[in-house]
């Protein structure tokens, strides 16, 4: 499945936060992840996230698409990182 993952969360956890999610997506901007992941491992990822949030502050929006070729996306300035530039 495709997924875009959007987090909020308190500074003290953000790099955590981002290392973890650059383990399982492509980063596109600012706590934004992108990319193709099995059930298996978004259920992983979600799991090692909540060891990191604290529940009453920080909040993480997944959203699913069966394939990337469903989602139309639009970039507006500046693309923070392009994925067509990894070799």
């Amino acid at each position: 499945m495709y997924v875009i993952l959007v987090y909020d969360i308190g500074e003290k956890r953000v790099g955590k936060m981002l290392k973890l999610c650059r383990q399982y997506l492509n980063w596109i901007q600012n706590s934004v992840f992108e990319g193709e992941i099995t059930e298996v491992k978004l259920k992983e990822l979600k799991l090692r996230a909540r060891e990191i949030m604290k529940k009453e502050e920080d909040s993480i929006i997944i959203f699913k698409s069966r394939n990337e070729r469903w989602l139309e996306k639009e970039i507006v300035g500046l693309e923070k990182s392009r994925l067509d530039s990894i070799i």
